[in-house]
């Protein structure tokens, strides 16, 4: 496509972030979309919003937010390889994922697991002390 094919060319916002494969089927893209999980250039928006080539979209996929900028657009669903060409992360937000990362690896090796169940006393102390 041409640059001026692809200006008069429109997907819905929830269709591209769904053939960029950020979520797995166009109702969760939606479901995300007006959860408030997704922002197009800084505010809330509808899952109807037409996608548009240079626009800044900041999500939420599990524990990460991702800040990507739309390169292309496409309605349809292709290979990963292919889907990674329609979208570019920012430094910004690359650099403050792996913050996170690193804080989360961390927590769960200063927390681990205790290596048993609490037996039925330890239980009710555990009760009593959320109840207060």
């Amino acid at each position: 496509m041409s640059d001026n094919e692809q200006q008069v060319f429109k997907v819905r916002l929830d269709k591209w972030l769904w053939a960029a494969r950020f979520y797995k089927t166009r109702a969760i893209s939606k479901e995300m979309i007006n959860g408030g999980k997704v922002h197009y250039n800084g505010q809330r928006t509808k899952s109807s919003k037409f996608a548009e080539v240079g626009a800044t979209i900041r999500l939420r996929q599990g524990h990460d937010e991702k800040e990507i900028v739309i390169k292309k657009l496409s309605e349809y669903r292709q290979k990963g390889s292919i889907a990674q060409t329609l979208y570019e992360e920012t430094p910004q937000s690359i650099a403050k994922r792996e913050v996170y990362a690193e804080q989360r690896r961390l927590n769960i090796l200063n927390n681990p697991a205790p290596a048993q169940k609490p037996d039925k006393k330890q239980r009710r102390q555990i009760i009593r002390f959320k109840e207060s």
